[in-house]
């Protein structure tokens, strides 16, 4: 730990994206503090992480209290569940085409939340339970106000506070940010047959319908729908909405149980003019929303603490320098941008009636499923931007 300023490193936010912040950047450098209140268990969701997100966390030390709770993603299928005129062939994705023991592994939410809290407890990170209400950047710091009435004279701030960033405002960095008309319901189901690690998106016309492996004969659900159909759902008792699950799924897993009632949130997209100013950082939803497609939010979320920790420098320069925040900007820049993009452009032919927009959806599709080369081109690039252009590197999870 060679940083030689004694103004504390702040992380705004503490959900998981600024939980692995805090944790990672800990241990690289002193004098951090974590800022905000660690929600409960009531978050029934899951989280999909994918491999190179495990590997961070291993080396991280979290993920050996993570792996017993976490069940692996070795096959993703796509099957095309509308009743248009142009339908698209069924692709399917195997962990083992690129050397891979796993694409990721699906993850409690619950689990995440417990074990990065007991992991900053047991660190030497200050962690203050209550919200940043006040920024002030000058030439050389940034003053911090919580809530609590507690003040701090911070050299940076990371900014994990979430889609509504306080931090994002304060540093002067605006936001373009973009409604869709769809509702997404999670829950979570026992079913009567194996799911044999295998996670299925089913493409409707109202958006992905998404079953997720979880340990033993249970699956996570994210489906997407409109908004009043997403209503009725929701209305209806689990026996009545269990049936409506098997059906969309064609019965492939057998008998569903409703063993997590759902819950629901509008979806949203939102991409700032910036990644890092004024001394501020941005990380998980304060510099990327997007609907959940393709796992890619808190995965995204990770690659952001990675590639911070790669920014900063740790020979004593100033953290906050004009120089550092350029490299954090350039870094992050394409990634998120080309992720937002892709997912937003997925979603959106999903609910194009318009034959054209269908044709090259399908196209598209069938050139995956036909063409081997592609098809572990993009799971690598899926994985991780950048690695589809490399030979494949074997890893596995131990």
């Amino acid at each position: 730990m060679t940083d030689t300023r004694t103004d504390p490193i702040v992380v705004a936010g503490a959900g998981h994206v600024g939980l692995i912040a805090a944790i990672a950047i800990g241990q690289a450098f002193d004098n951090v503090i974590s800022l905000g209140t660690i929600q409960g268990g009531n978050d029934k969701r899951t989280t999909a992480l994918m491999m190179p997100a495990i590997t961070f966390l291993q080396k991280i030390g979290l993920w050996e209290a993570i792996e017993p709770h976490a069940a692996p993603i070795t096959t993703m299928r796509i099957l095309d569940g509308t009743n248009r005129l142009i339908r698209s062939p069924a692709v399917t994705f195997e962990a083992s085409e690129i050397n891979e023991s796993a694409f990721g592994y699906n993850i409690p939410n619950v689990t995440l939340t417990s074990v990065l809290s007991d992991a900053l407890k047991q660190s030497s990170i200050r962690h203050v339970a209550a919200s940043a209400s006040h920024y002030h950047a000058t030439d050389g710091a940034i003053a911090v106000e919580a809530s609590d009435g507690s003040f701090y004279t911070a050299n940076i701030v990371v900014a994990a506070d979430g889609r509504s960033s306080l931090a994002r405002e304060a540093a002067g960095i605006s936001a373009r940010t973009w409604s869709y008309n769809q509702t997404a319901i999670v829950l979570s189901f026992s079913h009567s047959r194996e799911h044999h690690d295998i996670s299925t998106e089913f493409h409707t016309e109202q958006g992905p319908f998404t079953q997720v492996p979880l340990a033993g004969k249970r699956s996570s659900l994210v489906w997407v729908t409109a908004p009043a159909h997403a209503v009725e759902l929701l209305e209806l008792d689990r026996n009545q909405l269990a049936t409506r699950v098997e059906e969309r799924m064609q019965s492939m897993l057998g008998a569903v149980t409703i063993d997590v009632d759902p819950q629901s949130w509008p979806l949203s997209g939102l991409v700032p003019t910036s990644f890092s100013r004024n001394r501020v950082f941005l990380a998980g939803e304060s510099a990327h929303v997007f609907p959940p497609i393709g796992a890619q939010g808190l995965n995204l979320g990770v690659r952001d603490v990675e590639t911070l920790l790669e920014t900063l420098p740790n020979d004593g320069t100033d953290l906050g320098a004009a120089s550092v925040i350029s490299t954090y900007n350039r870094k992050r820049r394409p990634d998120i941008i080309a992720r937002t993009g892709a997912v937003d452009a997925l979603n959106r032919s999903l609910l194009s009636d318009l034959l054209p927009v269908q044709m090259v959806r399908s196209g598209s599709l069938e050139l995956l499923r036909t063409f081997s080369p592609l098809r572990s081109f993009v799971m690598r690039e899926g994985l991780r931007p950048g690695s589809g252009f490399r030979l494949p590197l074997k890893r596995a999870v131990h």
